[in-house]
C-alpha cells in the first residue's frame, strides 16, 4: 500500500468516480484489490491500532509506509459512495466495515505523528518489539513535506464531519510551521523525534501540490472532495 504501489489503487477509485460511476472495469479492480488488502495486510497491534503492512513474497513485514495513509480517506471515500460490491456480499453492512477501517487507519497515521517529538510522521513506522505507530532505524525517521495523512485527515473530516480530523490537521500545520519553514519556503526534517532535527534543504514539488493545498482546505473548510 506504500512505494509503488500507492497511487494505483488511488487512481482505481478516482478514476470510477471521475466517470461518473461508469468505468466499472476500474471498479471491479479497485474493489477485488481492496478484499485482498484487507484479507492480507490489515493487520492490530497489541494496543488495538490498525494498519496495513508491507507483504514481501507472502512474507508480513509489520511496517506502514507513509505513503499508504492516504489509504484512510481512500477508503472512507469508496465506503461513502459505492452502491454495491458483489452479489454474495450485504453493500451497507461492507460499507460499514470498509469505513471503520478508514477511521482505525486515520488515527493510526495520526498516532504516528502524535508520538513524534515534532508531531510530524516518520516516513515508515514498525509494529514488533514493543514499538508501535514509530520508525526504529534512521532511515525511517525523516519527514519529507509528505501530505498522505493530511488528505486522510481531509477526506474523513468531509465524509463524517467529526471535528477531531480538522483539529488534527491543525496540529500538522502548527508542526509544520514550527519546524519545517525556512526563510524562502519549506523544508523537509531528518528526525522527527529530534525538535532540533537538521533539515533536508528541498522543498518537494508535491509539497505545493498536496500537503500545503489540502492543509488550507481543511483548515479553513472549502473545497469540495
Amino acid at each position: 500500500m506504500g512505494a509503488l504501489g500507492d497511487s494505483f489503487y488511488e487512481y482505481l477509485l478516482k478514476a470510477w468516480i471521475q466517470s461518473n460511476k461508469e468505468d466499472v472495469e476500474a471498479k471491479d479492480m479497485y474493489d477485488e484489490a481492496m478484499q485482498n488488502v484487507i484479507t492480507h495486510m490489515l493487520m492490530k497491534s497489541s494496543t488495538g491500532l490498525l494498519y496495513f503492512s508491507d507483504l514481501k513474497y507472502e512474507r508480513v513485514e509489520h511496517k506502514m509506509d507513509h505513503l499508504a495513509c492516504f489509504s484512510g480517506g481512500l477508503l472512507g471515500l469508496d465506503a461513502t459512495l459505492s452502491e454495491r460490491r458483489s452479489s454474495d456480499a450485504n453493500q451497507e453492512d461492507l460499507n460499514k466495515k470498509h469505513m471503520r477501517i478508514a477511521e482505525g487507519i486515520t488515527n493510526t497515521c495520526h498516532e504516528s505523528y502524535d508520538r513524534s517529538a515534532t508531531k510530524l510522521g516518520p516516513e515508515a513506522f514498525r509494529f514488533n518489539d514493543g514499538v508501535e505507530a514509530r520508525a526504529r532505524t534512521r532511515a525511517e525517521k525523516y519527514y519529507i513535506l509528505r501530505p498522505e495523512t493530511i488528505e486522510s485527515y481531509f477526506y474523513m473530516w468531509r465524509l463524517t464531519k467529526d471535528r477531531k480530523y480538522r483539529d488534527w490537521g491543525w496540529e500538522a500545520v502548527q508542526a509544520l510551521e514550527k519546524h519545517c519553514r525556512v526563510e524562502n519556503g519549506y523544508s523537509g526534517i531528518k528526525d522527527v523525534y529530534n525538535e532540533q532535527s537538521s533539515k533536508d534543504d528541498v522543498q518537494q514539488s508535491f509539497f505545493l501540490a498536496e500537503t500545503l493545498k489540502v492543509s488550507k482546505n481543511l483548515v479553513l473548510g472549502t473545497c469540495a472532495y
